[in-house]
């Protein structure tokens, strides 16, 4: 367990590699409570959100969630978080737990006379994370309606082992599975409940290591590596949750003249070639010469390899092209690969 802002985190419960291979596999469950949750609604709720965010809520009809950015009028990011839609003028925003308060003051700074009610749900609300190839077979036995009829990035409320939850078919893992919202004083019960129910099926309890390694393969970005105040959606490579063609948000302009310009900064995902672990700060060598960063990096257990993320300065080389990481100043081989590094939706993993 470790500290991390206000919260006891659960790191690893048995091994990250036996955690990994659990949600890849089978399934794993997660205890994601720090995350936070704001209620937004009013009359002018869509207003405001549509004009803060990056994606186009238009496209986003109820009982649906996506995934958007916040964004400073010279575009670098307050955060990445994903809204969900209740009605036309309610919606839930899910946000990053470092950024809560931060998050929280520049939507309400955005308000202003518009006709709409901003409210921090995040002490009050549990979230549990149930990923993984079994997940749905585990948690169909628990709940009171058929999770076939749940589509992805669709979400409902139900019963689950008699607890009123609402639920997600959503997750950062790569894989499918389920995110459940709770009252926080049932969350211990729920997760109880939830793991007798899939140990048989292989369920594991699984910490923040595991999840940061599932992410990473998955080519997910985690705040504060990928984007930051300094790195843009565009830059992130996360530009289709930003839709200029629905009008202006804040920070439309800085982002559309970073789309339009091929010299920007590009995030690109690599592998080694070589032994080695990458880590986030390392720098990143094209023909010997410093070409950027890592973001990320860690060892795979599903490749088999050290894997990363990378800003680089000016337009990245082509997928395969060969390039180096400097860990503790080795130059270890590594070669730039498609993103995602992996995806459940093929059913294997890509090259």
């Amino acid at each position: 367990m470790v500290g991390f802002g206000g919260w006891a985190m659960p790191v690893v419960y048995s091994s990250i590699k036996q955690e990994v291979e659990a949600t890849r596999k089978a399934a794993a469950l997660y205890d994601i409570s720090h995350m936070g949750e704001f209620d937004l609604r009013g009359p002018d709720a869509e207003q405001v959100l549509q004009r803060l965010i990056t994606n186009d809520l238009t496209r986003l009809p109820s009982g649906k969630a996506f995934y958007a950015a916040l964004c400073r009028e010279e575009g670098g990011t307050v955060d990445d978080l994903f809204v969900y839609r209740f009605s036309d003028n309610a919606f839930m925003l899910v946000v990053n737990a470092a950024n809560c308060e931060k998050d929280f003051a520049w939507i309400a700074s955005h308000i202003g006379q518009a006709e709409a009610d901003l409210i921090d749900l995040s002490d009050a609300t549990a979230k549990l994370d149930l990923q993984g190839p079994k997940s749905q077979a585990i948690l169909q036995n628990l709940i009171d309606f058929d999770l076939d009829e749940l589509g992805r990035f669709e979400f409902g409320h139900g019963v689950v082992a008699g607890f009123r939850v609402a639920l997600s078919r959503t997750g950062y893992t790569g894989e499918d599975g389920f995110e459940l919202y709770c009252a926080s004083e049932e969350a211990t019960a729920l997760w109880d409940a939830l793991l007798e129910a899939g140990a048989p099926s292989g369920l594991i309890p699984a910490g923040l290591g595991a999840r940061d390694v599932l992410r990473l393969e998955a080519c997910y970005s985690l705040y504060g590596h990928e984007l930051s105040d300094t790195i843009s959606p565009i830059e992130a490579g996360i530009g289709f949750a930003v839709r200029f063609d629905k009008g202006d948000f804040v920070g439309r302009e800085a982002l559309l003249a970073q789309k339009e310009n091929p010299a920007r900064r590009h995030m690109i995902a690599f592998q080694l070639t070589e032994r080695g672990v990458p880590r986030d700060g390392c720098p990143v060598l094209i023909e010997g010469k410093p070409a950027g960063i890592v973001t990320s990096g860690t060892f795979s257990p599903t490749f088999e390899a050290g894997i990363g993320l990378a800003l680089l300065d000016g337009s990245p080389p082509e997928v395969g092209a060969p390039i180096a990481i400097d860990i503790r100043g080795r130059a270890v081989a590594a070669k730039v690969m498609k993103r995602p590094l992996y995806t459940y939706r093929q059913g294997e993993q890509q090259p």
